[in-house]
């Protein structure tokens, strides 16, 4: 039984681990002798900057923008670790030397920020304009009967598609070492909020699915944007994307609420709240082998507060 819930989070990283604490997020990274090194991971989080963004329903857009901004920086620090960006540059192409010679330095910014760009767009036209497109042709066929199913047909295929796309990357080498990093982190956060000592031994046989992951927030905001897809009455596929989007800060805010709400409680509703993110996880979190558990401890010894300021009233 859980004794108490804690404000530390963590996130999987390629060769390493993040876990975000109340004062500080501490990365540690695996090199290839085995050997583990921690690094802080810092950035300005607008939340605390400005205090009336921690209200409920306004800590919701704004933690998950800090969210996004603090995972892009440590999956960068990450990439630099593995050794991405230490190529010999006589074996670069003609395009690679040109982008090394424009940008030097500032060359993995451009190239997450022009990454970032390109699958935001991708991400537009495949989960919101993609749906809307096939549903319309679908119901030149089927007729007007056919309408007041749109926001269902809309949102499971976008879940369809997030599934699919999610059980193919897995079978990545990268890709599954990322998610079993991904398990090693949510057993030592179960560990931890068990009051358990944190080893190995302890944190291996803790479960691997935790109800604040975030595959559970992204299955529970697609979940979500079926219920708001109904109020939205447009059927032109660009009109009917623009309004999504609008929409997305509310679908953000309450998934957030629902996700924190889970974290606390322990009972049939949240169960059944968490229920499709938890399937969802058997996806993204697969078992760790002993040195990532190290690992993931040794982020974690990092950021515990001494003075219980992680605990969540």
């Amino acid at each position: 039984m859980v004794k108490k819930v804690t404000s530390i989070g963590g996130q999987a990283l390629m060769e390493g681990i993040m876990m975000v604490g109340p004062k500080k997020n501490v990365a540690a990274f695996v090199a290839e002798d085995g050997s583990i090194s921690t690094e802080e991971v810092s950035i300005p989080f607008l939340r605390e900057k400005y205090p009336i963004l921690k209200k409920p329903f306004l800590r919701g857009v704004f933690s998950f923008v800090d969210t996004m901004r603090l995972g892009m920086k440590a999956l960068m620090r990450s990439a630099d670790k593995a050794g991405i960006d230490e190529d010999d540059p006589e074996n670069y192409s003609k395009f690679e030397k040109w982008l090394d010679k424009t940008f030097g330095d500032r060359i993995m910014n451009v190239v997450v920020g022009v990454g970032s760009v390109l699958g935001v767009a991708l991400a537009v036209v495949l989960f919101f304009m993609v749906p809307t497109l096939l549903f319309n042709l679908l119901s030149l066929v089927a007729g007007p009967w056919l309408d007041g199913w749109r926001s269902v047909f809309e949102g499971v295929l976008r879940i369809a598609i997030f599934v699919a796309y999610v059980a193919a990357v897995s079978h990545m080498p990268e890709i599954k070492r990322t998610f079993q990093y991904h398990g090693a982190e949510h057993k030592t956060i179960f560990c931890y909020e068990n009051d358990l000592p944190l080893t190995v031994e302890n944190v291996r046989p803790q479960k691997r699915f935790h109800p604040r992951c975030g595959s559970s927030f992204m299955i529970i905001m697609l979940l979500l944007g079926i219920v708001v897809g109904f109020f939205i009455p447009f059927e032109n596929p660009i009109l009917r994307t623009a309004c999504k989007l609008l929409c997305l800060p509310i679908i953000v805010s309450i998934g957030y609420e629902l996700i924190k709400l889970c974290g606390r409680h322990d009972n049939v509703l949240t169960r059944i709240i968490a229920a499709p993110g938890i399937w969802m996880q058997r996806l993204t979190v697969f078992e760790p082998d002993d040195k990532m558990i190290e690992a993931a401890i040794t982020a974690m010894n990092a950021v515990i507060p001494e003075n219980g300021e992680d605990l969540v009233k």
